[in-house]
């Protein structure tokens, strides 16, 4: 079930020229950029769930695509900061539609109310309304 919902991500994302860990981190990138201000690389991968030498490499990915920038944190220099680009924000709008479509997609045989029981067993971990 796992591996078909990742399948359907990935095809949603084909399009835009993203894997699924490259569009998650520039949605997260964005989001913590909104709440916080530009993340460092480790609150990133923190807050995505990476690892921190792989969350690098795809923001060096990222960053050669033109969708983020990565600059040293004024507070620790051994630290860089990540900031989407303006056409890191206009691709991150587009193909959030083309997952949540895809989400609404594979998880419409679901009923509304078994949604988040689901996305717990995808995931093994709990999510939030649901404990």
């Amino acid at each position: 079930m796992t591996l078909a919902w990742q399948r359907s991500l990935a095809a949603a994302l084909r399009p835009y020229e993203l894997t699924h860990v490259q569009f998650v981190l520039l949605a997260g990138a964005w989001w913590l950029g909104a709440e916080e201000g530009a993340p460092t690389q480790r609150r990133l991968a923190e807050h995505s769930g990476t690892d921190p030498m792989m969350t690098s490499q795809v923001l060096r990915t990222l960053e050669a695509k033109g969708l983020v920038e990565r600059v040293p944190d004024p507070a620790d220099s051994r630290a860089k900061r990540v900031r989407v680009t303006e056409a890191g924000e206009a691709l991150r709008e587009r193909a959030m539609y083309a997952v949540e479509e895809a989400d609404a997609g594979f998880f419409a045989p679901v009923p509304r109310g078994e949604v988040l029981a689901v996305l717990d067993a995808l995931s093994g971990a709990t999510v939030r309304g649901t404990e």
